[in-house]
């Protein structure tokens, strides 16, 4: 396929592969015992939000989505909505990998809805460092930044974000471009 292919419509590009949210869980261990990180029990899932007739069709299938994911993993699951007007799911639950199968799995709703493209990205915290550490993983992208505020004015820690790539380059996918590295500073976990 080449680029003019792409440009006039005749393919679409390759989604990333949404499977690589779960190398989080492999790197539980090296977070934990290297790092020491440990899950802070809560993650998320941010997507743009829906206008209201894409919402009214599909408000009672995302519900029994949730339903169905929190039955199925004990986890807790609610719908908030951050200051910027974005559509957040947050999954608590004290294992890691019950909160990546939930994100994972309120993700694959939404994609059979049609609503793929509006994935964002999701969210997971660890506790143990000097401040709350986030693992942010950028659906459009596929891979994985960390993320470090300080709290103070929307401040973040650059050292401990390039540190905690340079030790997890091997164990997750990162995104390469730090310029793609935003903050999720309102992210109502």
């Amino acid at each position: 396929m080449g680029l003019r292919d792409v440009l006039l419509g005749r393919k679409k590009l390759a989604a990333p592969a949404r499977e690589r949210l779960f190398a989080l869980t492999t790197a539980a261990v090296t977070l934990e015992t290297e790092l020491g990180l440990k899950t802070g029990g809560v993650g998320g899932i941010c997507f743009k939000p829906m206008s209201a007739g894409e919402f009214t069709r599909v408000e009672s299938d995302i519900e029994q989505l949730l339903d169905s994911v929190a039955a199925e993993s004990g986890s807790k699951l609610e719908r908030r909505n951050d200051s910027f007007g974005y559509s957040w799911v947050v999954v608590r639950d004290p294992q890691l990998e019950d909160q990546v199968t939930a994100v994972h799995a309120v993700a694959q709703g939404l994609e059979e809805q049609g609503f793929g493209e509006q994935l964002l990205a999701a969210l997971f915290k660890f506790d143990g460092g000097k401040h709350p550490v986030y693992f942010v993983y950028g659906y459009k992208r596929g891979a994985f930044w960390p993320f470090v505020p300080t709290g103070e004015d929307q401040e973040r820690d650059n050292a401990e974000e390039l540190e905690l790539k340079a030790k997890l380059d091997g164990e997750l996918p990162i995104e390469p471009e730090l310029s793609r590295w935003f903050g999720l500073f309102d992210a109502p976990l």
